[in-house]
């Protein structure tokens, strides 16, 4: 069984979901169901299977639901429909206690607007995850120092976030993650707000990191490039549905119809 297991998610936003999942799954589609009953699917009938060590990468338009979906990995949603499991364990039967626990010890999360506590240097920023666990001072310094060094920060552990550029908050936000030694890193269009060059460097730092470190990451994107440069695998979303699931080589080179063969269309094939 793979690490991480989507089974059968359908969300659906609105008063009374229950109501308009009948008609989901007896077929209608998207358009159909705001129309009738003013509610709005996110993701409908969507499964995914995703290894341990691998990164995973979640792309689509704006609007098509990757970013519902990883919500669901971190139970920020919870689904009308379907199950979502890590290492055999249902986290949808998790109570508030063992959930806040699954989070803290289990998950890191990287944010598209860097997410950093204004008022703490660097140093306690990365070190706020491992202060949360109850970690002692000294012991969550020495780890956060580990970590602002492999990213290349060393020296700036007394700055704050407003005295940094982007892409250097967004290398605090990734150590911060990692200084828990989570299991799954959850990155939500983590490099998306970067310029190209700096966003560019971000994706070499994050695949000599996984080289090292081999944790299983889910990365949301809505960059084609992004996705087959960081990603062992790749699922495209439209529309809430699921539309192909591969290799990037697989995406490139056999899309499954014509939205798929729309985004590759520029790709250098020859890569």
């Amino acid at each position: 069984m793979s690490y991480i297991e989507i089974r059968n998610i359908f969300k659906i936003f609105g008063p009374d979901p229950q109501s308009a999942l009948e008609l989901v799954k007896g077929g209608a589609d998207k358009d159909e169901i705001l129309a009738k009953t003013g509610h709005t699917v996110g993701l409908h009938d969507v499964s995914l299977s995703i290894e341990q060590g691998e990164t995973f990468v979640v792309m689509g338009l704006s609007g098509s639901g990757k970013s519902t979906l990883i919500r669901h990995l971190n139970r920020l949603i919870d689904p009308t429909a379907g199950e979502v499991s890590f290492g055999g364990e249902d986290i949808l039967a998790m109570d508030i206690p063992t959930l806040n626990a699954f989070r803290r010890k289990r998950l890191g999360m990287v944010f598209q607007r860097f997410g950093l506590l204004p008022h703490r240097n660097v140093m306690d920023n990365v070190a706020y995850g491992l202060e949360i666990q109850g970690t002692a001072r000294k012991e969550r310094e020495a780890a956060a120092s580990k970590w602002i060094e492999r990213v290349g920060l060393a020296g700036y552990e007394a700055k704050y976030p407003d005295q940094l550029s982007g892409g250097m908050q967004q290398r605090v936000g990734l150590a911060r993650a990692l200084a828990t030694d989570p299991e799954v890193l959850l990155m939500d269009e983590a490099f998306s707000a970067l310029d190209p060059l700096i966003r560019s460097d971000m994706q070499d730092e994050l695949m000599k990191l996984q080289a090292e470190l081999h944790k299983t990451i889910v990365f949301i994107t809505h960059d084609l490039d992004e996705a087959l440069k960081i990603g062992d695998r790749i699922a495209i979303l439209k529309d809430g549905k699921l539309v192909q699931v591969g290799r990037p080589e697989e995406i490139v080179l056999r899309p499954a119809d014509d939205y798929v063969q729309a985004f590759t269309r520029d790709v250098n094939r020859s890569r």
